[in-house]
Formats: C-alpha cells, structure tokens, sequence
C-alpha cells in the first residue's frame, strides 16, 4: 500500500514521534533483562510504522528491524536510517529459523487481521523465540469504555477489538510459559487517592494493553524476569468500576449518617424549643410572682415608712418625754414584779426580801411624786387602774410592821432611835402630802 492516507490518519490521531516514544519507554524494564541475555539481542518489530519501537529498542541494545505493508509510513523509517522493509509480518515469520530471535513485537498491528492470522502470529513467534524470549503484543484496550464504544472505530481498518483476557489466553493456549496484561496510558492521578467520577469509570480505563508473553527458559533463566512480571499495571475497568462504587457507598454510609444525625438534631431542636416553651411560661409565671411580691413589698415599704413617720412623731412628742421616767418605773416595776413570783413560787422569797421589795416600790413611788410631770402621768394612768392606785397608796402610807404586830402607839415614839424617828416623821409626811392629792 503506497496511499498517504494511513500516515496522515496516524500524525493526527496518534500522536507525535515524541509522544509514542514517551509511551513505549513503558516497556523499558522488560527489555533490559532480555538484551542482557542474548549478544547480540535480535528483535523483529511487525508492523512497524514510523520507526519509534526500532529507536526505543536500539537504545536499548537490541539489533531491531521491521517490516510493514504501507510504503508511505516506512518512508519515516527510512529517512532515518532504520532497518525496515515492505513486507507481511506473519510470511516474515514463517520464514525465519527456529530459535532466531531474542523478542518479537507487534504495535496495534493484532486489531487488524482476522483472528486466526492473530493465533498463527502467536504460533509463529513462539517457534522463532529463543529460550526466554518475549512476545509484545499491544492493541487497544476494549475495558476502556470510549475506547471499546467510539474510538477504536474511528480508523476504518479495524476490525474487532480484542478483550486482554481473550489475547491473553490465546498466548497461554500457545504454550507461553508466561503471559501478563500490562495496561498502558491512564491518566496518572488515577493512581492517587483521588475521587472517582462516572466520567473516570468511563474513560479513565487505561486506553492500551498489551500481552506481554515469554517463552519457558531454564529457571535461573526465568528468574531475572520475576520481579517485572510480579506487577500490575494500569488501570482495570473492574478497578476503577469497585473504586466507584466503594466511593460511592461511603458516601451513601456518610450520607445515611449525616441524615441520621440530622433527624437526631431535629428531635433535639424540637425537644429545646418544648423546654424553651415551658421555660417562657415558667419566667412569664415568676415575673408575675415578682410583680406581686414587688407590689406587696412596696405597699409594706409605704406602711413601714408611714409607721416610721408615725413613731418618730412620738418620740418627738411632748407627753413621750413626759412619760418616760413612768416607763423607766414601769419596766423595772415589771421586772421586780416578775423576780418576786419567781421566788414565791420557788419557795425561796422571805420577809426580809418583800420589805426590801416594798422599799423600793415606795422609792420609786417617791421619784414620781417629785416630778410634777410624772405625777400627772401617773395619775392619768392610774385612775383607769383604781386597785393598782389603792395598792401604791396603801404601800406609800403604811410602815412596814411585822405581820400580827398591833400599830405603834405615839408614845412609844420615844422608844425609837433618833435614825427610826426621823424615818417615821418622813413616812408621816408622805402619807399626808398623797391623801391631799388623792383627794
């Protein structure tokens, strides 16, 4: 095929030399091993294109060529010097010796030809591998959804895309000692801790595999090829499809919480707006019971104020300052009233204590009648207490005698000491002074 049309389609929808080279680095830790077995480390590339696999894998020590179909895309390669010719890659095959070759590779090459051509392809490669030599089949990955739904028929010579797991089997069905799914070109912050999205589980599949397959080797051999065959790489639909749905169910669990503790909130809120209710009927009840107490307390305020003014009126009074001498007498009246029941009723008030007691009665009798005020209060009080004002008198007027004694006569007067007469004119004098008031 000599028509520009493919080359053209490739510069668009491929991408640059640059890119393609960036990408097929990817196979890099597979080759290094494999050129350090074999010297030198033949490869065929099938359907080689512009040349990029042939530079990756002659910087990496291999002597590669390759073949194609279209003239137009190995023009590139020659341009730059590549080992190429116009060929069919499987005739190629077929006609290299057994055991010539340390790897065989075939770039988007498998999309294109019938599935039996892809099996004898496999077939094929295996016998012309040397112990331990690989098979890099690359095609575009159908897990990728746009890929599988719309891109990869966006060139017309594909034919059918091809499930990794159907490309791989028909390598182990081969009898490949090994075969992995390598998955190429995600994009790498997938591979963080970041969120999924549907548009991620749609596109962000990686968009290429490739089976990478060995044939069997003696195991010290096999054994330089454990740690790049023991990966996995790329991104599986069914990866990216549980990431999602493992987001979304901690989303529907933070969801589920998140309402629950709402509705929790709810219940609380509604519980506080109760209390709050009852709490304002209970302040509304306590400001009444405030208003009332405050209302009674001000009108005991204005009785205790007006009772003040009314005290205060009396002590400023003239008949107060007049009576206070009879209130002096009438308190320690009550007193010595009070003292003497005490002993009567205890048994323990004699003779002796009832003329000291009378004594002082009469004494304090006598400081009244020498203050004209007193005396005219006394008098006012007495006579609403007619038996009180007899008994006072009675007491003012008497000399104390022993009980059963007959009255002194006058002339037993002389008989007296001069200090018992004075007392008798005194006492004498007393009683007249109180009958001329009485009366």
């Amino acid at each position: 095929m000599s028509d520009l049309f493919y080359k053209a389609f490739e510069d668009r929808y491929r991408g640059s030399r640059e890119i393609i080279a960036g990408r097929l680095r990817a196979y890099l830790p597979f080759l290094e091993p494999l050129a350090a077995l074999y010297a030198p480390a033949r490869a065929l590339d099938i359907g080689c294109g512009r040349g990029e696999w042939l530079e990756v894998a002659g910087a990496a020590g291999f002597e590669a060529f390759g073949v194609d179909i279209d003239d137009g895309m190995l023009a590139a390669c020659r341009e730059r010097g590549l080992a190429v010719r116009t060929a069919d890659g499987l005739q190629t095959l077929r006609a290299m010796a057994d055991a010539s070759l340390a790897m065989v590779s075939a770039f988007h090459v498998v999309e294109h030809i019938a599935f039996d051509d892809v099996r004898a392809l496999i077939a094929e490669a295996l016998r012309v591998l040397q112990p331990g030599g690989l098979l890099i089949l690359e095609t575009p990955n159908p897990e990728n959804i746009g890929v599988g739904a719309n891109s990869f028929y966006r060139d017309p010579s594909h034919l059918r895309p091809l499930p990794p797991e159907l490309l791989s089997f028909a390598a182990e069905h081969a009898g490949y000692a090994r075969q992995l799914v390598v998955r190429l070109q995600e994009p790498p912050e997938l591979h963080g801790n970041v969120p999924i999205g549907v548009r991620h589980v749609l596109e962000g599949v990686s968009p290429d595999y490739a089976v990478v397959a060995q044939k069997a080797a003696p195991p010290g051999l096999m054994k330089g090829f454990d740690a790049v065959f023991g990966k996995t790489y790329g991104l599986s639909l069914g990866q990216l499809s549980h990431r999602y749905d493992d987001q979304a169910a901690r989303q529907r669990g933070a969801l589920d919480t998140a309402g629950s503790h709402a509705l929790q909130a709810l219940d609380q809120l509604a519980a506080v707006r109760v209390s709050v209710v009852g709490l304002s009927v209970h302040v509304m009840q306590n400001h009444q019971d405030i208003s009332d107490a405050a209302a009674r307390l001000d009108a005991r305020m204005a009785r205790a104020d007006e009772l003040q003014r009314e005290f205060n009126a009396v002590l400023a009074s003239r008949s107060w300052r007049i009576t206070a001498p009879l209130r002096d007498a009438s308190l320690k009246a009550q007193r010595l009233r009070a003292a003497l029941h005490e002993a009567v009723r205890s048994g323990t008030v004699g003779a002796s204590l009832k003329a000291r007691v009378k004594n002082a009665a009469r004494a304090l009798g006598r400081a009244v009648l020498r203050n004209p005020d007193a005396k005219r209060a006394a008098r006012a009080v007495l006579s609403r207490m007619p038996s009180l004002r007899a008994r006072l008198r009675e007491m003012m007027v008497q000399a104390p005698v022993a009980p059963g004694a007959p009255p002194p006569a006058n002339q037993q007067l002389a008989d007296l000491s001069p200090r018992a007469q004075r007392l008798y004119a005194g006492l004498k004098q007393a009683q007249q002074t109180l009958e001329k008031e009485a009366n």
